[in-house]
């Protein structure tokens, strides 16, 4: 009887929490963008808003697809930044952080980008940098 989790089981493990977490990450994070902006008049705006703070999450679960031909560095790297990209964005929307002198909407508008600035970087240096096939499960 095994007494210990196989590396792949650990890597599906680490996959299947970090999609239950960016699943909710997008359900909290649309809440407490709707609570910022409740007294928005502009659907336009809204909408926007809408789209280009989900941007990042949507992306993570495109990438997670995409990421089961991958070599086992690049997954665990993605799997790894969507749990970070997760709850850094939840704790910064929640209001715990505010920069003293900024709108709220400026949470909204900073975080996607730096979600996107660390999605455009990271992922490719950790696939640019896997070995092709060996480490594969």
């Amino acid at each position: 009887m095994k007494d210990y989790i196989s590396g792949n089981d650990k890597l599906q493990l680490l996959r299947k929490i970090a999609l239950v977490l960016v699943v909710a990450g997008v359900v909290i994070s649309l809440d407490l963008m709707l609570q910022a902006g409740h007294n928005q008049k502009s659907k336009l705006l809204i909408f926007l808003f809408t789209g280009w703070v989900l941007s990042p999450f949507f992306a993570l679960l495109v990438l997670n697809v995409v990421a089961k031909r991958w070599a086992v560095l690049p997954r665990k790297t993605l799997y790894i930044l969507m749990l970070i990209i997760t709850v850094a964005s939840i704790f910064c929307y929640s209001g715990v952080f505010n920069p003293v002198g900024f709108k709220p909407a400026f949470i909204f508008l900073i975080v996607p980008l730096i979600s996107w600035i660390l999605l455009v970087t990271i992922i490719p240096l950790a696939v640019s940098r896997s070995p092709k096939q060996s480490d594969r499960h």
